[in-house]
């Protein structure tokens, strides 16, 4: 009797270990990072995005940084009309609001006009004035300036959405760069406001936006200084907005098991 229970236990472990080798990995999210331009610190906030979407979820994140620090350079990636081939989101963190080539603009919106989802980043918002509101209309937002450079407050303007599962009903920005808001989309769906301190208005700060009526875009104006973008709510929420754009925030075996960091003794 006891050797029958012993090799029922035996074969019972063998089929729970076989059942959990054969369940199916997490597919990896492969995700492009565009930024270079005018007026931040690219070389350290293409490191502290990839590496903090990374180490959140199931995402590969390729870098292209091009451009410069000038605000009127057509980057080479671009050019290549199919720039975009074999991603599954990409997230525009570029500043070239000198760049007025409607065509080359019409290349880059491409992809996303034929559904490729997209997260835009801070001064996206500000790139290819063409005189047009092509650019805007894919952004969700038109903004043309921001304020002073002040720490603020970020509330949230709709705690049921899934992007903003588990965030507070504020944060605290440590050094921020606010855009001012001209005009929000008539699709964009706002999730965080933050106040101008200089006019007293709520300026939306993440939203939502339904590009041509099928294309997932998230997009924050977060994201100047090094210190917001290194820090772990405005990462967390790169993180829950880029698998929301790319249809996979649903999944929650996206997102890795947090890890906590030890902290060195003195």
């Amino acid at each position: 009797m006891k050797f029958r229970i012993s090799l029922f236990s035996a074969v019972a472990s063998l089929l729970v270990l076989f059942a959990g080798t054969n369940q199916a990995a997490p597919k990896t999210l492969r995700a492009l990072y565009v930024g270079g331009g005018c007026c931040h610190d690219y070389e350290t906030q293409k490191i502290l995005i990839a590496e903090g979407l990374e180490e959140r979820a199931h995402i590969k994140v390729d870098v292209v940084v091009q451009g410069g620090s000038t605000t009127g350079t057509k980057i080479p990636l671009y050019e290549n009309a199919d720039w975009a081939k074999g991603y599954d989101v990409v997230i525009h963190h570029e500043c070239f609001a000198a760049v007025k080539d409607l065509a080359f603009v019409e290349r880059v919106l491409k992809p996303h006009r034929k559904g490729l989802p997209a997260v835009v980043l801070h001064c996206a918002m500000h790139c290819y004035r063409t005189k047009t509101d092509d650019w805007f209309e894919f952004c969700g937002v038109t903004s043309h300036g921001h304020g002073k450079h002040y720490p603020h407050e970020v509330l949230k303007a709709d705690g049921a959405h899934p992007i903003m599962k588990g965030f507070p009903l504020g944060w605290w920005n440590p050094a921020g760069e606010l855009y001012h808001i001209a005009k929000f989309g008539p699709v964009s769906h706002a999730l965080a406001t933050s106040k101008n301190q200089e006019s007293g208005k709520d300026e939306v700060t993440v939203w939502t936006n339904l590009y041509r009526e099928k294309t997932r875009v998230f997009g924050s104006t977060l994201g100047h200084h090094n210190e917001t973008v290194g820090a772990p709510e405005f990462l967390d929420l790169l993180t829950r907005g880029t698998l929301w754009a790319a249809g996979r925030l649903d999944d929650e075996s996206q997102l890795k098991p947090r890890k906590p960091k030890l902290i060195k003794a003195d």
